[in-house]
C-alpha cells in the first residue's frame, strides 16, 4: 500500500439540490448520546476503540486511493458498521459527489455537522472512505476508498460474517425498497423525465449460468456510462443521477407446476 499523502484540494462546493439540516436523527447536543463528543476528537471512532469492537483486531478492508475494483466484504465488524442507515446515506452520496464534507452531507441528509463527521470517520475506520485532501474540521472533503462493494450472506467464512453479511443485506433491501416505493408514488417530475422513469416486471426461465449472464450484460450496459460518475464534463445537459436497480432470483415456490 502506498504511504503518500493524498494530493491537497480545494474543499468542495455545497452540492447542488442540497438542504438546510433539519431535526437530525441522533440528536440531541450533537450525538452525545451515541457515546462520543463531537467538540473532543478524542473520543471519535478511529481516535479510541467502540467498546462493541475493541479487542476483535483491525478490519480487512483496505484499499489504495482511488481502487474502484469491486471489494468482496468478509469482515463482520466492517459489515456491522455499515450496516446504519446514516453510513450507508453518506456512501450513496459518495456515489454521485466525486467528494464530501461533514457540512455537505449534514445539508443533504438533515442531520447535525458533528453526527455526519462522526460516521464519515467511522467509515473511515474501517477503510471505506479516506480523506480527499485539503481543509479542516468538518470542511475536510472525503471520498470512497473502494467505489464498488459486494457482500453475499451464501459465501462467508464463519457464522459470524454470515449473519453480518445478513444484517447488512436486509438494512440495504428495506433502504432501497423504501426508496423505490417512494420515487415509483411520487406525484411530479422535472422536466422531461415523466415519461422517463420505469418500472418493469419479467419472468423467463434461465438457467443458473444464463441468469448470472442476464446480470453481467446490464452492468456492460451500464459501463458504458462509468466515466460520467468522477467526470461531470462528460454529462450531457439534463443528465441527472438515476437508480437502477435490477434483482434477480428463481421463484421456487412456482415451479412444482411447471
Amino acid at each position: 500500500m502506498s504511504s503518500d499523502e493524498p494530493r491537497r484540494q480545494a474543499a468542495p462546493r455545497p452540492l447542488p439540490g442540497s438542504r438546510r439540516p433539519g431535526r437530525a436523527v441522533d440528536d440531541p447536543a450533537d450525538g452525545r448520546p451515541l457515546g462520543y463528543d463531537p467538540d473532543d476528537p478524542k473520543t471519535w471512532p478511529g481516535n479510541r476503540q467502540e467498546p462493541e469492537l475493541a479487542g476483535q483486531g483491525e478490519p480487512d478492508v483496505k484499499g489504495e486511493p482511488g481502487d474502484t475494483r469491486t471489494l468482496n466484504l468478509t469482515d463482520p465488524k466492517t459489515m456491522r458498521a455499515l450496516a446504519h442507515p446514516v453510513r450507508l446515506a453518506l456512501m450513496e452520496i459518495l456515489d454521485v459527489a466525486r467528494t464530501l464534507t461533514a457540512t455537505q452531507a449534514s445539508e443533504i441528509l438533515g442531520e447535525s455537522p458533528a453526527n455526519c463527521a462522526f460516521h464519515l470517520r467511522t467509515l473511515a475506520k474501517y477503510g471505506l472512505v479516506r480523506e480527499a485532501g485539503g481543509g479542516r474540521g468538518r470542511e475536510r472533503p472525503w471520498t470512497f476508498a473502494q467505489r464498488s462493494l459486494s457482500v453475499s450472506s451464501h459465501r462467508q467464512k464463519d457464522k459470524q460474517a454470515e449473519l453480518a453479511a445478513r444484517t447488512l443485506n436486509e438494512v440495504w433491501l428495506d433502504r432501497m425498497l423504501n426508496r423505490i416505493r417512494r420515487m415509483l408514488s411520487r406525484d411530479s417530475w422535472p422536466d422531461g423525465w415523466a415519461d422517463a422513469e420505469y418500472a418493469n416486471r419479467s419472468v423467463r426461465f434461465l438457467t443458473p449460468e444464463e441468469t448470472k449472464q442476464v446480470a453481467d450484460e446490464v452492468q456492460e450496459i451500464l459501463r458504458r456510462y462509468e466515466d460520467r460518475q468522477d467526470d461531470p464534463s462528460l454529462r450531457p445537459a439534463g443528465a441527472l443521477p438515476v437508480e437502477i436497480t435490477f434483482f434477480g432470483y428463481p421463484l421456487t415456490e412456482l415451479s412444482a407446476d411447471m
